[in-house]
């Protein structure tokens, strides 16, 4: 038997990522939302409050656990923090599951040795959906930190929502920008993702076209002479 090469994770943690990516996308869809009503709601909602709270600690737990799971599975030891980076940046941003998606699925799709085309629409998919869980996130924590500070200019849910669709598609229109320390440090790393996955979008978007191109082309008959 063939040893596992470094870069290839064990069986066992290979399935239990397939069965458990679609539950914990939308234990962390509930995460948001728990997060959201806490920020959104008013300050009178009462039970309401501890309800979400509730629900962020709970869903939070169980990435907490299946992170421990994974590091387990791995057999990397403390390695597992470093070489599995997206998986220790998820347990931090759950909104950014999605993006561990796009892991499992490249390699399921490489072992089953099918055509590459439907990786490309999953992983323009993929990004599309990080990039709007990820502007909502940040318009929420925006508007958390920075409605109440003064002089600051995004005062409304509306106004975060505004910055944040003009910091994703790096607009940057200068008419709504955070004023706060904490504030800034959010705008700095929705920049960084907003690239990341623009970049990611538009290489796969490329790689469709040029494998589209190449398929017609080699369906077309030889031109005879």
């Amino acid at each position: 038997m063939s040893a596992r090469t470094p870069d290839r994770p064990p069986p066992a943690l290979t399935r239990w990522e397939q069965r458990t990516e679609v539950p914990l996308l939308a234990a962390s869809l509930v995460f948001l939302a728990g997060y959201a009503f806490r920020v959104l709601a008013p300050y009178d909602a009462g039970p309401w409050h501890d309800l979400s709270l509730a629900l962020v600690g709970a869903t939070w737990l169980l990435f907490v656990l299946d992170y421990a799971l994974r590091l387990r599975l791995s057999g990397l030891g403390l390695r597992f923090v470093r070489v599995r980076w997206l998986d220790t940046l998820v347990l931090v941003l759950p909104l950014l599951r999605p993006l561990r998606m796009v892991q499992v699925y490249t390699a399921v799709q490489e072992k089953r040795d099918r055509p590459r085309l439907g990786l490309y629409a999953r992983v323009i998919s993929y990004a599309g959906m990080t990039a709007v869980l990820l502007g909502f996130s940040a318009a929420l924590s925006v508007y958390h930190w920075e409605h109440g500070a003064p002089d600051a200019s995004i005062r409304t849910f509306g106004d975060a929502v505004w910055w944040a669709c003009a910091t994703l598609t790096t607009v940057g229109y200068g008419d709504a920008v955070p004023v706060t320390a904490m504030g800034r440090i959010i705008a700095a790393g929705l920049m960084a993702c907003g690239l990341a996955l623009l970049g990611a979008v538009t290489g796969a978007f490329s790689s469709w076209l040029i494998q589209v191109f190449r398929r017609e082309d080699e369906k077309e008959p030889p031109a005879s002479g």
